[in-house]
């Protein structure tokens, strides 16, 4: 059996017995890639999003205008990789500040996880809450199980456009390589 989505063709070989298996394993793939738009070219305008933070607020993209964002995609809330990425970035807060950028962190998780994974790590930026993926899909950061969102982040500057991506972070010297970049495009 082959399923075609979004250009990716899936092949399966169906057993008698596995009809019913099958059939919900394409549909899930299916539905993982339609959910996952590519990933936003540097220069290219950031795609807008409303979503709420651990504060119970709405948080637009426009929210943040005339100011650098890092958005940073990550996984799960309250796991290893997730927990470093935060507190390095928590711990370079001054110098994102002092650079006029906000950081924001997005996944799937809900409002209530993010109030705990902040409450627990002293956590001080905004982490918004997609659990329907719309956003983590608009920005091509759907993880290949299409139940997380990837380890990805945008660095985007005050005129909404995205000047630095990077795909499949690796959380420990991450918050320094966007620090570096955001001093290097800054200088232009």
């Amino acid at each position: 059996m082959k399923v075609v989505s979004a250009g990716v063709t899936v092949s399966m070989r169906i057993l008698p017995n596995n009809t019913f298996r099958a059939a919900a394993l394409s549909l899930a793939v299916c539905a993982s890639l339609a959910l996952s738009a590519e990933v936003p070219t540097e220069g290219s305008k950031a795609p807008g999003f409303t979503l709420q933070s651990q504060e119970g607020k709405t948080v637009n993209l426009n929210d943040f205008k005339g100011q650098w964002v890092v958005l940073y995609f990550y996984p799960k809330d309250m796991t290893q990789g997730c927990t470093i990425e935060a507190h390095n970035f928590q711990r370079d807060q001054d110098q994102y500040n002092a650079k006029h950028a906000a950081i924001v962190g997005v996944s799937a998780d809900s409002v209530d996880s993010h109030v705990q994974f902040c409450t627990k790590e002293n956590l001080t930026f905004k982490l918004l809450a997609d659990p329907g993926k719309e956003m983590i899909g608009s920005y091509g950061s759907l993880a290949a199980n299409g139940a997380v969102a990837a380890r990805n982040t945008f660095l985007i500057d005050p005129q909404g456009v995205i000047r630095k991506v990077y795909t499949a972070v690796k959380p420990n010297p991450h918050s320094e390589e966007v620090l570096a970049a955001l001093a290097e495009l800054q200088k232009k």
